[in-house]
């Protein structure tokens, strides 16, 4: 017994270096520094300090939040519709579909923001069609954040939900209907009950993708618009002036803000459960 456990642990020992040399180690290295003030090594909650009191690092929070979470609820109401349509296809057709949606959801960061560029930007195909109709679009605004933001998340919010859909029984329905429930109840009473704690797990998977990413909104932007992701890199590896004590300190923000965000999704999700049960 001793030796297979012996073994299995060896088996382990290669994930556990690379989990401690990719994550565990930079985040407690992250976590240190973050408390030092650049330039004169002294221990303090001045990074923090100054993230909390100046707007111009406290806005960028404020946007990093509503965007991720404006485009998280977008995301994952248009991925229920979606992924309830695609269930009601043939099966050869959903295998293609999701193979493509597999790859969507991969399309993101500089690739994505030059496709949007060249199809929505001040002279993009789709823009230049808009104004012969005297409509007005900019792309590089909050509203065009949102969309470029939606279009990533979706796939991912499709591949999250279709499982969930495939288990929904059909027995299900043919039960309610002999017991007399109309399709509205049988969606109110069985199927809504069923996908709202899978709605908001999506949900705050999908904000914790939109929290943390990067080269799609500077690729876009230019880091014109004030994120936490892009400040941080902005901190980190800035061209005119790097301040890295202060770039871990807002990562260490953005790390607890997602663990926040997991803490209330554990909550919900656990009223949820209670209630339904």
């Amino acid at each position: 017994m001793k030796y297979m456990r012996l073994k299995n642990f060896m088996v382990l020992i290669p994930f556990i270096l690379i989990f401690a040399a990719v994550l565990l180690i930079p985040f407690i290295m992250m976590v240190i520094s973050s408390f030092f003030q650049d330039g004169t090594g002294t221990f303090s909650f001045y990074n923090f300090h100054l993230i909390f009191s100046q707007r111009f690092y406290s806005v960028a929070i404020t946007n990093s939040i509503n965007l991720s979470l404006f485009s998280s609820i977008i995301g994952s109401i248009l991925g229920l519709f979606v992924t309830y349509a695609i269930t009601k296809l043939t099966q050869n057709t959903q295998n293609r579909l999701l193979l493509i949606l597999n790859a969507t959801s991969n399309f993101a960061g500089v690739p994505l923001a030059f496709a949007f560029i060249i199809l929505l930007g001040n002279s993009g195909f789709i823009t230049l069609m808009l104004k012969y109709v005297h409509v007005q679009f900019n792309l590089y605004t909050w509203v065009g954040l949102v969309l470029v933001y939606v279009y990533f998340q979706l796939p991912l919010a499709i591949m999250l939900f279709y499982p969930v859909f495939n288990g929904i029984d059909q027995r299900w329905r043919e039960a309610a209907y002999l017991l007399g429930a109309s399709s509205f109840r049988y969606w109110v009473k069985i199927v809504i009950p069923y996908l709202i704690p899978s709605f908001f797990g999506t949900l705050t998977i999908l904000f914790a993708n939109a929290m943390g990413a990067y080269a799609t909104a500077y690729a876009l932007t230019g880091g014109s618009f004030n994120l936490l992701s892009t400040r941080i890199g902005a901190l980190t590896s800035g061209d005119i002036n790097t301040m890295p004590n202060l770039g871990s300190a807002m990562a260490l923000v953005l790390a607890l803000t997602m663990i926040i965000a997991l803490f209330i999704n554990q909550l919900v999700l656990k009223k949820l459960r209670r209630d339904i049960g």
